[in-house]
């Protein structure tokens, strides 16, 4: 039968269906660039600035508001007069198109697009080490400070990001455990969807244990069933319960109110500080309750999963991760930080000092300022001594762009300049008066160990500087430009050493990392990873099932959804 085409008539007057508006065109990201635009530099790796497009939705709170107010109100790492010019400019546009006016109201259904010119911080250039490999999952050493996901400043510098970037552009690795950003040790990732959910599975019905290495202060106790000796210890037991105080602000604490909570420790070295010399040519001892009385290397075994469970378990034990940024924080917790502390007496004031920590505790450190008035803090000093005036439109991040770049106009543009911390020793400004009036202050010993302190003191504070405004600014966006991180943002002493299968069918163990070494070890070698004996712990080393059900569910469920938007790119 032969196929004839005829011209249909179709009379649109005659339909009554309801006209409905054309969906809303979505802002297509105008840069995805591959290869990644990484570079190594100085032990980082790098991103090259580019330009991004994030698109959202409109969220309920959002309807029937204007453009510029929701961007104030929301996102307030820029101005409102940033916001304000980039509506004007295009690169703020509602549903695909300029809006131009700032008084646009967002409606139901509309996606809002932002471009913009997206500086990452740097991280580790340390490898992303391949542990093992099957057809359906890869074992993989973390490196420390590297997050897992993208997600806040962080997207091509993430270990999905640059395991994709090391393999090809469509695959998709899928974590099915996941660690904090500062922490390293074994991971699990996916090749599929079913392969991670499947392998997530394992890991929520508790069948597997996970243990840790960490770096504390001091010489952890001795512990049970202790065989002497100073570097190997015997089992501490901790269960105190863990309560979340602060979710913005990443803080647990050792709290009767909190969830149960159970990690079991053994010390498997132990290294002390080097004594030093006084001025009359003795040797003194290490202060107590400070880095000087040195550090142990601590293998963790945690028997629940609760969120820090191991960071506030050292702690309240009096032995915190050395370089924990939280934990380990005395201008938080205080000179004994809180060891044996479960109140919650003074948690107003940990959060008070906490939410200051990388605001206006970093600012001040710009300043050589060292006296406060009354009614003014030091940073309002410092602003009031460099003309500054705050204004209530004024971000953080501004106030701090326009200190530093005052600060440098006065003192030189270099990006590396390091003013001390109020109060530091400044071996220039002793007394002009030698302890020895026969001697120059050269050739006193008592004036050379204050220097020599000084010098320690400046070196320490170099160490542990963190990322912090340059007084630059970008030449393409006008965006404030940071400094490199500090060690501490680079990772903590805290590493996920190994996942074994609770019957022995399987163990994946990572070596240990350099920080576990000797102070003076400048060998190629490094200890043994350690192993715990469960048939000697008995019913010590069992995983609380009932305690970890919802928890381990939980967290799962959220692992899904992250997976999830990372195969469909939403």
């Amino acid at each position: 039968m032969a196929l004839t085409t005829t011209d249909l008539a179709f009379d649109t007057s005659k339909d009554d269906r309801p006209h409905l508006p054309p969906p809303p065109a979505v802002a297509i990201t105008p840069c995805d660039p591959w290869p990644r635009p990484y570079y190594l530099e100085n032990g980082l790796r790098r991103v090259a600035p580019y330009h991004y497009t994030y698109n959202t939705y409109c969220k309920q709170r959002w309807r029937d508001r204007e453009i510029l107010d929701i961007f104030a109100a929301e996102f307030r790492d820029r101005s409102r007069d940033y916001y304000k010019e980039a509506i004007e400019e295009g690169r703020i546009v509602l549903n695909g198109q300029p809006c131009r006016d700032v008084h646009t109201r967002v409606r139901n259904g509309d996606v809002i697009s932002h471009t913009l010119h997206r500086h990452e911080p740097p991280v580790s250039a340390q490898p992303i080490r391949v542990i093992n490999e099957t057809d359906s999952m890869i074992v993989i050493d973390k490196p420390a400070g590297v997050p897992v996901h993208p997600a806040g400043r962080y997207k091509y510098n993430s270990v999905v990001e640059i395991m994709r970037a090391e393999r090809h552009y469509a695959f998709n690795p899928l974590p099915c455990n996941r660690l904090d950003r500062l922490t390293s040790g074994v991971m699990f990732v996916g090749k599929t969807s079913k392969e991670a959910e499947d392998i997530s599975a394992k890991l929520r019905g508790r069948t597997v244990r996970k243990e840790y290495i960490a770096r504390v202060k001091g010489k952890f106790p001795n512990g049970e069933d202790w065989e002497g000796g100073d570097m190997r210890g015997g089992v501490v037991k901790c269960e105190e319960p863990i309560l979340q105080i602060s979710p913005i602000l990443g803080l647990n604490r050792a709290r009767a109110s909190g969830k149960s909570a159970k990690t079991l420790f053994r010390r498997i070295a132990y290294y002390p500080a080097k004594t030093k010399p006084s001025h009359e040519g003795q040797r003194k001892d290490a202060l107590a309750g400070t880095a000087d009385e040195g550090y142990s290397v601590v293998h963790c075994l945690p028997l629940t999963g609760r969120t820090h469970q191991i960071r506030v378990h050292l702690q309240f034990l009096g032995h915190p991760i050395s370089n924990d940024p939280i934990y380990s924080n005395r201008r938080v917790f205080g000179a004994n930080l809180a060891k044996g502390d479960s109140s919650g007496d003074h948690d107003d004031e940990i959060k008070d000092r906490l939410g200051k920590m990388g605001k206006t505790e970093i600012a001040e450190a710009y300043s050589y300022n060292t006296t406060k008035t009354s009614g003014a803090s030091g940073v309002e000093k410092d602003m009031e001594e460099l003309g500054i005036t705050q204004t209530h439109q004024t971000t953080p991040t501004q106030l701090e762009l326009l200190r530093a770049q005052e600060l440098h106009k006065k003192y030189g543009p270099t990006a590396d300049y390091k003013p001390l911390h109020h109060g530091t020793l400044h071996a220039g400004n002793l007394s002009p008066e030698p302890f020895n009036p026969t001697q120059s202050k050269e050739e006193d010993p008592a004036y050379a160990e204050l220097v020599k302190q000084h010098d320690e003191m400046v070196q320490d504070y170099n160490l542990r500087k963190g990322e912090k405004l340059t007084g630059e600014i970008c030449d393409i966006c006008q965006t404030p430009l940071y400094s490199d991180p500090g060690p501490q943002e680079l990772g903590i002493y805290l590493h996920a050493l190994a996942y074994a299968d609770v019957e022995g069918k399987w163990r994946y163990t990572s070596p240990l990392p350099e920080w576990t070494r000797a102070p003076d070890d400048v060998s190629g070698n490094l200890m043994d990873p350690p192993s715990w004996d469960y048939e000697a712990l008995g019913d010590e080393a069992k995983v609380d099932l009932d305690a970890e059900k919802e928890n381990a569910e939980r967290k799962n469920q959220n692992g899904l959804e992250k997976n999830k938007k990372i195969q469909t790119g939403v």
